[in-house]
Formats: structure tokens, sequence, C-alpha cells
């Protein structure tokens, strides 16, 4: 009797552990949030650029839940077409998940017009050129031109990243209003530049793009490898950016579509 009251005790607390997902339970780490919603974006977070498909193991590994909530969650979204699962049992991202990026990008319309001004920093720097948004707390790459250099900074594009680090966020701060000793200096000299202060091998530059009534858009960067961004680099990349801010506060400034930065 008292082998089956452990057993069914353990049972029930497996239970109770695969429902709230187990592990890291990465669900839980969004406070008044939906764990279902958190779990399944999570899965779709865990797709890194390049990759064709992932196996369940390494969907669970990466996300912390258990293989039996992650199974439970992706074949939810692949009947919404948001995941696909493989004849070898691994999953890839599916139609809806491109749709949903399209439509994403169809609210910044002036991508056909920011592109190719990256295009030209990018090879101008030698480094990977990208353009920014503030979203709330985060801040978001809207559209990125890799650099030419085999060694080089990558984001993906639609990436969310702190915005109080990085010469990018520091930028998007302090041109949004933000109080401080720091972001006024930014403000006077009209652009910042930082290196390792996100990530320790990293560099950045960075310019606000602006729109009607001098209202902040978003923001120019370039970004390398730290030992790249000597003290003559960095002065070359600020003034390739000013021209490219320049350029584009004058083609989407004007424009409709890219919402100015949310507070």
């Amino acid at each position: 009797m008292e082998i089956t009251t452990k057993k069914a005790t353990k049972k029930t607390a497996k239970t109770r552990n695969d429902a709230r997902g187990g592990k890291g339970d990465a669900g839980r780490s969004v406070p008044g949030g939906v764990i279902a919603v958190s779990r399944a974006l999570a899965i779709l977070d865990a797709f890194g650029a390049g990759e064709n498909s992932l196996t369940l193991g390494e969907l669970s590994r990466r996300t912390s839940l258990h293989k039996t909530t992650v199974l439970r969650i992706a074949r939810t979204m692949a009947e919404a077409r948001y995941l696909v699962r493989l004849d070898n049992g691994s999953w890839r991202l599916g139609p809806g998940a491109g749709w949903l990026g399209a439509r994403y990008q169809t609210v910044f319309g002036q991508i056909a017009s920011i592109e190719p001004v990256l295009r030209e920093l990018s090879k101008s720097s030698g480094e990977s050129a990208a353009f920014y948004v503030r979203e709330g707390n985060s801040r978001s790459c809207v559209v990125r031109v890799d650099g030419p250099q085999t060694i080089r900074h990558h984001v993906r594009m639609g990436e969310s990243l702190p915005v109080n680090r990085g010469a990018i966020g520091r930028v998007l701060l302090a041109f949004s209003g933000e109080e401080g000793e720091l972001y006024e200096r930014i403000r006077r000299a009209g652009y910042h530049t930082t290196r390792g202060e996100r990530d320790p091998q990293v560099a950045s530059a960075a310019f606000p793009v602006f729109g009607l009534n001098h209202r902040l858009i978003g923001c120019v960067a370039v970004s390398g490898p730290i030992v790249r961004f000597t003290r003559e680099a960095c002065a070359r990349h600020v003034a390739l950016l000013r021209k490219a801010a320049a350029q584009l506060s004058y083609e989407i400034g004007g424009g409709a579509l890219i919402s100015p930065v949310s507070l």
C-alpha cells in the first residue's frame, strides 16, 4: 500500500510538472502573460538563421520544456501552419510563420528604400549595416545587410534586443527623450558609438533617423568585431552614417507606414 501511494504521488507530481512545462518552464517567465502562448513563441524563437529544421529533442533543449509539452504545442501550431513536421520527425517553420513575417514587414513599407542605403553603407564601411526601431523596452532589427568580410556581426531581421545596451539602443533612447547625462551627450553629438557594451566582442556606431517634425523613426547603424573598430575606423563610420541617416530621413521621413517610436 505504501509503495502504491508513493507511485501515485510520484505520478501526480510528474503530471503536474508536465502540465507546467517542466525544466526551466519558459512560459512562466512572462509575468501576467498566457503560458501556452509564451511557450509557442519560445518554440518559434528556437529556430536560428539558416536552420532548416530542428529535432524534437533540440526544441526541448532550447526552450527548456519537456518533449511532451513541445510535441503537444508543435502539433497545434502545425494545424495552424506555423510549423511543419517532416518525415524524419523533425520540425521546420511553416508557411504561416513566413506569412506573419511578410505581414510584419508590410508595416515598414519603405524597406525598398532602406535596403539600398544599407547596401551602400555596408560596402563603404566594410561592416554589417542595419536599420532598427524601438518597440517599447526593446529594439527590433527591421532591415539588415551583412558585411562583406568573413568575420562579421550578424543579427536576424526581426530580432528583438534590449534597448538599454549598445550604441543602437542608446541612440533610440536618447532621441526618444530619455533623461540622464549620457543621453544629453548623445543628443549633443548627434550619434553614439560603443565598444563591447552589449557583446564584449562587438562594436557599433549609430545615427538617428527622423520623420516629419523631427520625430524619431529609428536609427541606422554599422556593427562589427571590436578589433576592427579603431579610432580611425570609427571616424570613417561616423561620416558614412551621417550621410546614410540624412538620406534615410529624406527618403522615408515623410512616409506614414513607419510609425514614430513607441514609448
